[in-house]
C-alpha cells in the first residue's frame, strides 16, 4: 500500500474494485512481510465495504426510478 493512497470514501466503484483486485493479486502472491499483508488486508476490507455500499446505493436508485416510472418494461426487448 502506498502512502499516497486516496481515502476509500473518495473512490468510485470502478476505482475501488480495481484497487481491490490488485490487493487480492498481491496477497495471493504472498511476497509481502506480515505487516504489509495485514495493511493490504485491512485496505481490502474497506474497499470491499465501499463497493458494497455503492452497489446498494445504485440498487436503491434503480428501485426509486422504477417506482416513479412503473410503466417502463423491466427487460429490454431482444432483437
Amino acid at each position: 500500500m502506498t502512502a499516497e493512497a486516496r481515502p476509500v470514501e473518495e473512490l468510485s466503484y470502478e476505482e475501488a474494485f480495481a484497487e481491490l483486485e490488485s490487493i487480492v493479486a498481491a496477497l495471493e502472491n504472498s511476497q509481502q512481510a506480515l505487516e504489509e499483508s495485514l495493511a493490504l488486508f485491512e485496505r481490502g476490507q474497506l474497499l470491499a465495504r465501499r463497493c458494497g455500499e455503492l452497489l446498494d446505493s445504485a440498487e436503491l436508485r434503480v428501485q426509486q426510478v422504477n417506482a416513479r416510472l412503473p410503466d417502463l418494461p423491466e427487460d429490454a426487448p431482444e432483437g
